[in-house]
């Protein structure tokens, strides 16, 4: 039997992000799970080690690895779309549900209950994917903003608003801590 869940997954590389701005750098959906997956485990390590609150880095880094996959059927649905109102968002949700059905049914029964558990709404994980999620648009946005692309000016205020409306320790701690290395060149970066 041939399964296609790892095949799908490749193609995430193939989803661009931000579809609906100019872009200096373009990114597609498999570099932003990347950085999404860098930031929750960074969250995570935050929450556990500086915090003293039980967390699973590796965890949290597995499940931000796959949280856009069902993006290889939907494609990347801009911001002010999917959360236009609560019937399209309701409608997303059922389409997303869809695709992760599809997803899991391209993997062995066996290993289907692991990646059901990531690609799900799994407690204590969601909630530290979901801020790195947002964490990382920020940086697109203050890395655009760096190249002069005024474009992403009020995504990057309104985003940051969203951050620190979160009202978490760790979230805080990062933009406190490491967001100001984001604005500055590879030569003003002092290790």
């Amino acid at each position: 039997m041939s399964y296609a869940f790892f095949a799908l997954i490749s193609r995430m590389k193939n989803i661009d992000r931000w579809a609906l701005m100019r872009n200096a750098d373009r990114e597609n959906v498999m570099e932003h799970s990347h950085m999404v997956a860098v930031l929750a485990h960074a969250l995570a390590v935050i929450r556990r080690d500086i915090l003293g609150v039980p967390c699973s880095p590796d965890r949290c880094a597995a499940a931000a690895l796959f949280h856009d996959a069902p993006e290889i059927f939907t494609g990347d649905m801009p911001t002010p779309v999917k959360y236009h109102d609560p019937d399209m968002q309701a409608a997303y949700r059922r389409v997303e549900a869809g695709a992760i059905r599809k997803l899991l049914d391209g993997l062995p029964a066996a290993m289907r209950p692991e990646y059901d558990a990531l690609l799900g709404d799994e407690g204590g994980v969601r909630d530290i994917v979901k801020a790195a999620d947002k964490l990382s648009a920020y940086i697109k946005c203050v890395e655009e903003l760096k190249t002069g692309n005024l474009e992403f000016k009020s995504a990057a205020s309104s985003t940051l608003l969203k951050l620190r409306a979160m009202h978490m320790p760790e979230v805080d701690y990062f933009l406190d801590n490491f967001m100001d290395a984001f604005e500055k060149t590879i030569d003003e970066i002092s290790v």
